[in-house]
This record gives C-alpha cells, sequence and structure tokens, in this order.
C-alpha cells in the first residue's frame, strides 16, 4: 500500500489489548481496514475551484475527479486521445452540430439530483455568455446552444465550425459539467474554494489553507471506482521543499526540479521511479507596454537582446530544458523553427542608446522557486552588463497568480517585467488566447495590444486548414516577440519521482488524473 493510516505506539497496545480481550470472549469481529491514501504534492494552493473562473492548473487537477465532463482525456500513453467520461456516446453530427448522451444515474452529492442535459447546456452557456466574464469565454466563442432532447440527451449547436473543441475545450476544464441547481441556489451563481456538488470519482472534504486538499472517494459514483480511498494534496510551491518532503516520505508522488532530475543520471534511488514528460507550458519574459519605462519598444528589444537565455535555463535546468521558439510546442500545430532575436549584448546597447535610455531601474515579479529565482538572477546580470538595474520581486503563488488581474485591485499597476508559466493544452489556440486584446487586465498581463493578434486568434479557431493554421499561429508569435513585449523562455519538462509501487495516472504532458492513480 502507499500509504495506511498509522497508530502510534500506544494506540497499538490498546488495540492489542483489546483484541485479546475479545479472543477470551470468543472471538474477534472483523477488523475495519485502514484507508488508502495517496499524497501528492500540489504546486500552489488552489483559490478558485469554478471551472468557469479557475486560476491555474491544481484546480484543473482537482475538479477533473469531482466535476463530470462528456469526455476527458486518456491517462497513461505518450499520445493526445479522448475516452468517454460522462457521456455514454457523443458524435459530431456536421460542422456546427455535437449530439450527446448521458450515461443514466450518475447523481450530484447534496441532493441535487441526476446529472441532466440541463446541466450540461448551463456549464457551456454559462462559461460562453459575455456577461458572466469568465476568462475561458473564449473555449466556448462559437458555442449558440444547447438543444435539449431529453433528460439525457442533447445537441451542442455551433455558429460555426472550431476547430479545438475535441482538443482544448470538451476535454478540459472548459468542458467540466456543474450542478445547475447547486450554483443556482449559491448568492453570486458561482464558487470558489468549495464545490457545492460533485459527481465523479471523489468529492472534496476538506480544505485547510496552506496545508493541505482531501479528497474521498463518492460513494455514489456510477463510473470506475478509483483505487485510492483518499487523496490528500499538500500545496509546496518550491520543487527543492517538495523533494525534501518525499524523501522524509510525506509524499508518494511529487514533480521534481530538472537539475534533481540531472543528479539522478537517469537511476531513480532505491523504491522509487522516475517518469519524464514533454511539456507543453510555456515559459517567458514578459513586458509592460503600458509601464513608462517600457512603452519605449526599442527598450523593449532591448532588454530581448541583453539576455542570454541559454545560461538563464542552464542556471535554473541544468541542461534538462531546452530555449522555446514561442508559445507552441514542438509537436504542435504552429510551432516555430526559431527565434527571431538573439543574444546580442552590442545590438541591445546600441538600442538603448537610440532610445535614449540611460541608468534605467526596472522591477521582476516571479514567484518565488528555486528555479524562477536561478533564472531571474542570471536575467539580473545579464542587464546590468549593458546598464540596467534590476530588482527582484518574488511572491508566493496566492500574490503572484492575480498580480496582472485588474479586476482585483490595482496590482497590475507595478509590473514592469515578469517572468510567468502557462499550462497549455494540446492545440496553438490554447496559447494565443491568452494575449488578445481582450485579455488585457485579465491574463495578457504585458497589456500588449493588437487588433491584428485578436483578428488572427479568431480565425484561427475557424480555419479547416491544418497548413493553413500552422503558418498562422506562427506568424501570431512573430507579432508577439517583434514587439519586444516578450521573451519566450522554455517549455521547461515535467520530471516526477514516485513510489515504485504506485502507478501514476497521467496525461501526456503530465497532468496528473488522481482518480487513475492506482498500485502497480
Amino acid at each position: 500500500m502507499i500509504k495506511m493510516t498509522e497508530m502510534d505506539r500506544r494506540q497499538f497496545l490498546l488495540a492489542t489489548a483489546a483484541a485479546s480481550a475479545l479472543t477470551a470472549l470468543g472471538g474477534i469481529p472483523a477488523q475495519a481496514q485502514a484507508p488508502k491514501v495517496l499524497r501528492i504534492r500540489s504546486y500552489s494552493d488552489l483559490q478558485v475551484l469554478d471551472p468557469a473562473y479557475r486560476l491555474a492548473a491544481p484546480e484543473d487537477d482537482i475538479f477533473r475527479s469531482v466535476l463530470p465532463a462528456l469526455i476527458t482525456y486518456k491517462s497513461g500513453g505518450d499520445k493526445w486521445e479522448w475516452k468517454l467520461d460522462a457521456a455514454e456516446s457523443i458524435e459530431q453530427v456536421d460542422d456546427t452540430h455535437i449530439r450527446f448522451k448521458l450515461r443514466p444515474g450518475w447523481t450530484w452529492s447534496g441532493g441535487f439530483g441526476e446529472l441532466t442535459a440541463e446541466d450540461v447546456k448551463f456549464s457551456f452557456e454559462r462559461i460562453a455568455d459575455p456577461a458572466n466574464k469568465s476568462p475561458y469565454q473564449s473555449d466556448w466563442a462559437a458555442l449558440d446552444h444547447v438543444e435539449i432532447t431529453d433528460a439525457h440527451s442533447g445537441v451542442i449547436v455551433l455558429k460555426e465550425y472550431f476547430a479545438p473543441l475535441w482538443s482544448t475545450t470538451l476535454p478540459t476544464g472548459s468542458g467540466r459539467i456543474v450542478s445547475k441547481k447547486a450554483v443556482e441556489a449559491l448568492p453570486d451563481k458561482k464558487f470558489t474554494t468549495t464545490i457545492p456538488a460533485g459527481c465523479g470519482p471523489y468529492l472534496l472534504k476538506e480544505w485547510q489553507p496552506k496545508q493541505r486538499t482531501t479528497l474521498v472517494r463518492n460513494p455514489d459514483y456510477k463510473g470506475s471506482a478509483p483505487y485510492f480511498d483518499e487523496i490528500h494534496i499538500l500545496p509546496i510551491e518550491d520543487e527543492k521543499a517538495a523533494e525534501v518532503a518525499f524523501d522524509a516520505r510525506e509524499l508518494d508522488f511529487t514533480q521534481i526540479g530538472l537539475g534533481t532530475l540531472a543528479g539522478y543520471k537517469g537511476q531513480a534511488p532505491a523504491g522509487t521511479a522516475l517518469v519524464n514528460k514533454p511539456s507543453l507550458a510555456f515559459i517567458w519574459l514578459g513586458m509592460n507596454v503600458e509601464n513608462e519605462i517600457l512603452k519605449n519598444e526599442k527598450v523593449r528589444k532591448a532588454i530581448q537582446r541583453a539576455v542570454d537565455v541559454d545560461s538563464v535555463l542552464d542556471a535554473a535546468y541544468y541542461g534538462e530544458a531546452a530555449r522555446s521558439t514561442g508559445i507552441v510546442a514542438p509537436g504542435l500545430i504552429g510551432h516555430r523553427d526559431a527565434n527571431l532575436s538573439k543574444f546580442d549584448p552590442e545590438a541591445s546597447r546600441a538600442l538603448l542608446a537610440e532610445a535614449g535610455a540611460s541608468d534605467l531601474h526596472l522591477t521582476v515579479h516571479l514567484q518565488n522557486k528555486t528555479d524562477y529565482l536561478a533564472m531571474a538572477q542570471v536575467l539580473q546580470a545579464n542587464l546590468a552588463d549593458v546598464g540596467i538595474t534590476v530588482e527582484l520581486v518574488p511572491l508566493d503563488s496566492g500574490s503572484f497568480w492575480t498580480l496582472g488581474d485588474q479586476s482585483a485591485g490595482d496590482s497590475w499597476k507595478s509590473i514592469q517585467l515578469i517572468i510567468s508559466r502557462f499550462s497549455m493544452n494540446p492545440d496553438p489556440a490554447w496559447a494565443t488566447e491568452w494575449f488578445t486584446p481582450e485579455q488585457i487586465g485579465v491574463w495578457n498581463w504585458e497589456r500588449w495590444n493588437s487588433a491584428e493578434f485578436g483578428q488572427l486568434d479568431k480565425d484561427g479557431v475557424k480555419e479547416r486548414d491544418v497548413a493553413k493554421r500552422d503558418t498562422l499561429y506562427k506568424h501570431m508569435q512573430d507579432l508577439m516577440e517583434d514587439s519586444g513585449a516578450y521573451l519566450f523562455l522554455t517549455h521547461g519538462a515535467a520530471a516526477f519521482i514516485h513510489r515504485s509501487q504506485l502507478r501514476p495516472g497521467l496525461w501526456p504532458d503530465g497532468k496528473p488524473a488522481f482518480h487513475e492513480f492506482t498500485e502497480a
């Protein structure tokens, strides 16, 4: 077993004495087995579990096992393939109609009744409705409505063909279904750190801020029963701290730093196993184009050329992560072959001179993690070499992920340089949609406003021709880099360590499906 609830010595002695007494009285009753508990590290604490308003990938990880979807991705392999989840069947009838039928008998917790087509309609239209201001509205931008056929059946009706529907909308967070009755009963018609009703393999039992999130097996779940009785999710922001916790046997599974992976040289310690997955995520240095210093394009392009990205990555990832050529990872439509800008300190100094910029002082915001700090320190030295003084501002994940959200206050005004990382799904539209004009003050923290980019983002999701989509998304990344507002760093990699008796359920890029973890 991965972990059984342990008794201390006093409890053990009391239990032994009690068992002896029962034996003397004629026998021992059947003893309840200790729960099977899986302990997993998450890189940040949860903030918003509502699929329409989620903030970061760890929240997807949780509600992936608590909320149903029509389809979801298969785990355990290296190819992106979907499978049925709450849908008994689903088919695309034509460009704008997708017919589905739900599995009967799936019920919501909390007495909210059966999962119905009305819940599907409510969930998808809720994200699509601009009035609700979901940051994921573009995932359902092509949705016209969901037509209900009967209690378990319906048709998703689109306004036009939508290329990413099967790759980044239906199988991911925007395809998760919530209970209409449960959500509409809430005062604000949305939720954050609790889930009003679940219908997945697990239920959210408890959230202890910055300590632990506990999922427990859903006794009413009608799908395949998960192996573990409980999942304990420990928020540990730094990989090094997570590695220490794993070595102390406080975790059964965790992501590790690429420096640690390199140190193992392919040989896992006894009793453990290593997993290395190619990452679709992207990490970049962004620049706020509305900032008084950075509104000058020549200054931004000078910063691009001042940074030795290879050295930045070596400091953080020890040769285990390659430089990225954009926000679209290798293997996906739209992946570029090369960057437009290169490391050239002399060109950087010349651009600064042309801009009349000298004795510049800037801040760089970043998450307080070992690898980001290592990157930032090299970046700081590179910029100092061309005459730019940089102050590092490390933040915990909660503070960082609301930094550029204009609705959360005025912190966005403090952004100058920022090292950020976005998770990805396997379609280029899921990379580009966060940098459109509509996302300024939401996820577009650089506040770059390109009407051409915004229009291309709309065109890309409607394009049927794969070659044309490829060209379009490459050009979009050219526009980003040519603006000077973006320095693309890396896609990184997703490296994990786990107990050898554990078989983790992972998507091809390493995203966990908690309910599909088993013993080997």
